[in-house]
């Protein structure tokens, strides 16, 4: 029974990638609209962070990007003139608010946390060092963005901020790990905030997406990521976040396929659940 489960969900991930072109070549063509923004990307110096800054400063909009890693910004900084730079560490909330309220000057458009560590050890080979920091880094960075930008959103009566998670977290079952549980109760962290700051026009969209090839996750796989059909490039996750935060969506799961994925298998027994996870799981191989 198992074995043909396993194969059906090999069959659908190619089924639905045909979804996933339909949904590609109805992508929306992003351009400038309306009055240009001021935007801060938390943990912009690689990744969907760095992606979005890129975009976002190519349509004209005033841009601001943190990370903690120096010889990265650095090169990012001699590369885009049109984007500024700041060094700091998620964690340090008040290092974060003071970057934040240099770049805005009171006035802000969106934030976006991009900001993310993972390992694929296992949670039993975790160091005590690797726990925390998904911790501190995933969870705490999030609740820091959202208080740094609280004055001033509250202040203007207006703004937008958009939370990345990971579909991950969208998974409970017993041997989840220390990141997929990170991701799972940042989602909830994003309604209780929404819940409270609609009362001052703040948007909040959780982006939520499935595989991206970024160089971290080509980093942790021996196979070609690229050719697999629920991974999306980094050029293609900016068109449908960009895409997210202009219609102010509260949430959104992508690419098509992972969401009918997830949606299919959260149905499933969670003792099936877990065996099927952990044996499509690549642990510790790199």
């Amino acid at each position: 029974m198992i074995f043909i489960f396993s194969k059906n969900i090999f069959y659908f991930f190619y089924i639905s990638k045909i979804y996933c072109i339909i949904y590609k070549r109805n992508e929306i063509n992003i351009k400038r609209k309306g009055r240009l923004m001021k935007i801060f990307i938390v943990g912009g110096s690689s990744g969907i962070g760095l992606s979005l800054a890129k975009r976002y400063a190519s349509l004209g909009n005033e841009v601001a990007i943190c990370g903690t890693n120096e010889e990265k910004l650095k090169k990012i900084e001699e590369c885009n003139k049109n984007i500024k730079i700041y060094k700091v560490d998620v964690r340090n909330k008040e290092e974060l608010k003071s970057a934040i309220d240099d770049f805005s000057k009171g006035n802000l458009d969106l934030i976006i946390n991009s900001a993310g560590i993972y390992t694929n050890n296992r949670t039993t080979k975790l160091t005590d060092k690797e726990a925390y920091a998904m911790i501190d880094i995933n969870l705490t960075g999030v609740l820091n963005t959202f208080e740094a930008v609280r004055d001033v959103m509250f202040k203007n009566n207006r703004g937008h901020i958009a939370i990345i998670s990971s579909v991950a977290g969208l998974l409970d079952y017993p041997k989840a790990s220390v990141y997929a549980r990170t991701k799972m109760t940042i989602m909830g962290v994003c309604e209780t905030y929404r819940s409270f700051f609609r009362n001052y026009n703040i948007n909040i969209t959780t982006i939520v997406p499935g595989y991206i090839a970024t160089d971290k996750l080509k980093s942790l796989s021996e196979e070609d990521i690229t050719k697999k059909p629920t991974v999306l490039s980094e050029e293609e996750s900016t068109n449908i976040i960009i895409k997210a935060i202009e219609e102010k969506k509260e949430k959104i799961i992508y690419p098509l396929s992972m969401k009918i994925l997830i949606s299919v298998i959260r149905k499933l027994p969670k003792k099936l659940l877990t065996y099927i996870l952990m044996k499509q799981a690549n642990w510790g191989k790199k």
